[in-house]
């Protein structure tokens, strides 16, 4: 997972100097590579259920914007800090445990015209591929699966900082969206208003807002 230090007094930044130009193309973009410092966070960690949020808005209505989350999920991340190609995700949500704050809309969201939580009880993200894209920037595409459906996303991450806390945990935060087209893992349902439009809007944008501790290993 890409979960980045960032703090001012450690980080160093590093890229590789651009190559010299044939006479007549253009000058290729600079990549960038990771601070070398960051290496003392590889390992495995996992997210940690009360400092985190898995959410999702959708514009109802066509007037204003739903905002829920699920409330029951696992997750397994690895993070490399010499090779961040090789960090992996993977988030195991309950569907049945959606909660927009409506108790009669929660109901109809885990019934069968959208997750059908009774067939469907779980749905779930793993990453296969990373990317560093800029200093604090990540590309992590991944298959989502949601009713037995299961297609490529990618999650852009913004890496928020890296701390030890009064409990001796070490623990890392980001911020990820990604925008979905809800239909193409077969959540049509919806109904037309008279004003022309309809009640659910297909874009769904999906936000991990994470903070991960360090797993520390059993001993022996």
């Amino acid at each position: 997972m890409n979960l980045f230090n960032r703090g001012a007094s450690s980080r160093r930044q590093a890229s590789l100097v651009a190559p010299q130009r044939t006479a007549g193309l253009p000058a290729s973009p600079a990549a960038v590579l990771p601070d070398p410092a960051l290496a003392a966070l590889t390992g495995e960690w996992v997210i940690d259920p009360a400092h985190s949020r898995i959410g999702f808005s959708v514009r109802h209505a066509m007037v204003t914007t739903v905002r829920g989350c699920f409330t029951d999920y696992q997750s397994r991340l690895y993070f490399d800090g010499r090779n961040p190609a090789r960090s992996q995700a993977e988030i195991v949500m309950s569907t049945a445990s959606v909660d927009t704050g409506v108790e009669q809309r929660d109901a109809h969201l885990v019934g069968r015209d959208f997750l059908d939580a009774a067939a469907y009880p779980r749905m779930r993200f793993t990453s296969t591929a990373v990317q560093l894209a800029a200093t604090d920037l990540y590309r992590m595409t991944g298959d989502l699966t949601i009713k037995d459906t299961t297609r490529p996303v990618t999650v852009e991450l913004t890496y928020i900082g890296h701390v030890t806390d009064p409990f001796g945990y070490e623990r890392v935060g980001f911020d990820g969206t990604t925008t979905i087209n809800r239909s193409e893992w077969g959540l049509t349902y919806n109904s037309r208003l008279a004003e022309g439009g309809v009640m659910v809007s297909e874009k769904v944008r999906l936000q991990f807002d994470i903070a991960a501790i360090r797993t520390v290993p059993s001993a022996g």
